[in-house]
């Protein structure tokens, strides 16, 4: 499973950053933030939410940047992090979705995905990033919610690489040549795309590496930043 994750200015490991990488920030933004309206907005996200992702709570309802194709064009907007059933959040746990069971369980959301950019994820207390500090994608697929947002769930895989090591499972990080293909409303969400997906991933999942222990809220290779400064959700 994975309940955190987070985005930053120019990846965990800034301070090796080229001066180029520093001055455009976001490092290799996933489109569309690489534009300024898409770089404006995750901006102000990583201003108000330290930069950390967190589940979606009744009370604390905070939002998290999400990648979705509409009217052929990608977009990008703020989703809440617990899939919605019949417009309200589920009952059951609904924050992660295993890939293996995209076809029995999770069909009709399957069939609306979405990518979720990032820096780095946390599992068991662990940070994991790309070596070169790369921003990547998620996989995550969405239900309609309220007052027409989307809500998502952060698709998983099983852990590969170093990830292994720390837990069983990790998120589906999606390769950039997969990008379009996951998110295209034409391409029906089935076994076949299960097993493209997870052996198209395998690459970049053995890529991911321990960073260091998670401190909670912020950015930074530990989470510096006060975590009593982000208000905590309340889990359904």
């Amino acid at each position: 499973m994975c309940a955190g994750y987070g985005l930053e200015m120019a990846g965990p490991n800034s301070a090796s950053r080229s001066a180029r990488s520093e001055r455009t920030g976001l490092f290799r933004a996933i489109p569309p933030g690489d534009t300024p309206e898409g770089r404006a907005l995750l901006e102000a996200w990583i201003a108000e939410r330290h930069g950390r992702a967190r589940i979606t709570g009744r009370t604390a309802q905070n939002l998290n940047p999400l990648i979705r194709v509409r009217e052929s064009e990608r977009e990008l907007t703020l989703g809440w992090w617990w899939l919605h059933v019949g417009g309200a959040p589920a009952k059951f746990s609904a924050f992660n979705s295993r890939a293996d069971r995209l076809v029995s369980a999770w069909r009709e959301p399957f069939q609306q995905r979405a990518l979720l950019p990032a820096s780095w994820y946390v599992e068991k207390g662990v940070r994991f990033a790309l070596p070169d500090g790369d921003q990547f994608a998620m996989a995550a697929v969405t239900a309609p919610a309220a007052e027409g947002l989307d809500s998502y769930s952060l698709v998983t895989r099983g852990a590969v690489g170093g990830a292994a090591e720390v837990h069983d499972r990790m998120p589906l990080v999606l390769p950039r040549e997969l990008h379009d293909e996951w998110l295209d409303p034409a391409r029906a969400g089935d076994a076949d795309l299960v097993r493209a997906v997870i052996a198209l991933s395998e690459e970049i999942s053995r890529e991911m590496l321990p960073i260091g222990q998670d401190g909670g809220a912020g950015s930074g290779p530990a989470g510096a930043a006060d975590s009593a400064a982000v208000e905590q959700p309340t889990l359904f």
